[in-house]
């Protein structure tokens, strides 16, 4: 119950931030990081282009959480969110980009961390998962993103942000020992 709880306030927090002056205050902003304004590396993730961003978004946080429900756990999961979100919003520091806003840097994080930490339970067609996403990202940095996904939210996909997740989900996975996920509380 209060993971589902967390996961309202997550998609609250999302549909808020589409208020403008909330968006301007929130959104990953590479000048105004480097100035002093370090919130924006965690708020600029739940910060989105459009209601199309956002609504992909809140569908593909509440997609995994209902994938990987048996091991979700509220504490934790919101632990591992704030983590990729400091790891994705930190790491696009070290890129080009001067603006970001979006949740799927964070997605591929979380998608990468419970497909994970279930193969290390004992779940071995997690490798499956595994290996779809390592093909997506692979498929993202030699080719690029999917237009169609461009035009919809009016923006250019952020690749690096979907790397970064993935790999600091994983890293995540790797530290976490397997025995101290939730079982669906």
């Amino acid at each position: 119950m209060r993971a589902i709880l967390l996961l309202f306030s997550i998609s609250a927090l999302m549909g808020l931030s589409q208020i403008p002056s909330l968006q301007e205050w929130m959104q990953w902003n590479h000048n105004a990081i480097m100035t002093g304004q370090w919130w924006r590396i965690v708020t600029g993730n739940l910060t989105h282009t459009n209601l199309y961003h956002l609504a992909m978004n809140v569908a593909g946080l509440w997609v995994i959480s209902f994938i990987f429900r048996a091991n979700l756990e509220a504490r934790q999961f919101l632990l591992v969110f704030t983590g990729l979100c400091l790891s994705v919003g930190s790491l696009l520091l070290f890129t080009s980009m001067q603006i970001y806003v979006g949740l799927s840097g964070v997605l591929h994080g979380l998608f990468a961390f419970y497909a994970l930490v279930e193969y290390r339970l004992g779940r071995k067609s997690n490798a499956l998962l595994l290996t779809g996403l390592t093909a997506k990202i692979l498929w993202e940095q030699w080719f690029g993103s999917a237009t169609g996904s461009e035009a919809l939210i009016g923006a250019k996909v952020a690749i690096d942000a979907h790397l970064f997740g993935a790999i600091s989900g994983a890293v995540l996975a790797i530290i976490v020992k397997p025995t101290q996920v939730g079982t669906n509380r």
